[in-house]
């Protein structure tokens, strides 16, 4: 467990640093500087296509805010997570890269584990992944993929994923993704794969399911409640897994005095000390919510790391 806080930054959504277009280059040079500023992790999220649904609960009011379900324009940039990662891999060596959410019914699951486990190995394990089923019934109708199974897909990805990064050959028997002895290879970095987080707007049954099955760490949507917390710890315990094992990734809370300005750093970073005392030990923020020069990313990620040193030592 690490004594200090372990700072993540979010390199999804930031499009009032960029000019409101995907300037790539530009974010896996942020990637850089926040290794160079000693942060832990960077994050790239994700989504295929997106559709009116995306806007079904009215654009949200200020850009800088995070993406949630129904507040975003349909037009908002999404590159593909997994190719801006391995860029990022490519100009760091220590920083973790987070691919969260991936999106994994919408593919087959072993094509999904052959991308994953090359960039494990591109960045010698460095990658954690967060599968997720997402909320956009318009993505799913436009993949062509059944939106009400997508929980049982999820499940059957994690399934194959296991068999994949064991012993060749493997099979797996299934409605959705039957296939008989198969060999893949190579595999990822770890003999047990890419480190999964969980997450989501609630602890409901399959997330605590699949969290206390495969998971390494609970990144929640918000912040989880004491009862959350509680039922999570009695399920690791329940199956025999040991609760400090598992990451807790916390996060800052923007609060914008207006629809055009950013936020204030100091106040965002206030509640690291309460969420450390819940067993939270990593930290996401995102840098277009507190700066608006694309050129200031390096000088922000040192000033976060500063303020953090001071706050919580």
């Amino acid at each position: 467990m690490p004594t200090h806080p372990r700072m993540l930054l979010v390199l999804s959504e930031n499009w009032t640093l960029t000019g409101g277009r995907a300037d790539l280059p530009t974010a896996v040079r942020w990637a850089r500087e926040a290794e160079d500023a000693g942060f832990d992790a960077v994050m790239v999220s994700e989504h295929i296509v997106l559709g009116p649904d995306a806007a079904a609960a009215g654009i949200m009011d200020n850009p800088r805010a995070y993406a949630l379900p129904g507040n975003q324009d349909p037009h908002t940039p999404w590159p593909n997570s997994l190719l801006l990662l391995a860029a990022m891999a490519s100009v760091t060596s220590r920083l973790r890269l987070a691919a969260a959410a991936v999106l994994a019914p919408l593919r087959h699951p072993l094509l999904l584990a052959r991308e994953l486990g090359t960039l494990d190995l591109i960045s010698e394990g460095r990658l954690v992944v967060q599968p997720t089923v997402s909320w956009s019934r318009d993505e799913y109708q436009a993949l062509g993929v059944p939106f009400a199974r997508r929980g049982r897909l999820l499940d059957e990805h994690l399934e194959v994923w296991a068999k994949a990064w064991g012993p060749s050959p493997i099979s797996h028997d299934s409605e959705h993704y039957p296939f008989r002895d198969v060999h893949f290879e190579p595999k990822a970095y770890r003999p047990e794969g890419p480190r999964l987080w969980f997450g989501g707007q609630r602890l409901h049954g399959p997330v605590l399911r699949r969290l206390v099955e495969y998971g390494h760490g609970f990144h929640p949507l918000g912040r989880p409640t004491p009862e959350d917390l509680h039922t999570l710890k009695e399920s690791m315990a329940a199956a025999g897994r040991d609760n400090a094992d598992l990451e807790l990734i916390g996060g800052t809370q923007a609060v914008f005095p207006d629809d055009h300005s950013p936020a204030d750093l100091g106040a965002a970073l206030a509640s690291l000390p309460e969420q450390m005392e819940q067993g939270f030990t990593t930290f996401c923020v995102k840098p277009n919510q507190f700066i608006d020069d694309p050129d200031g990313v390096g000088p922000f990620c040192r000033e976060v790391m500063r303020r953090v040193e001071i706050i919580a030592p």
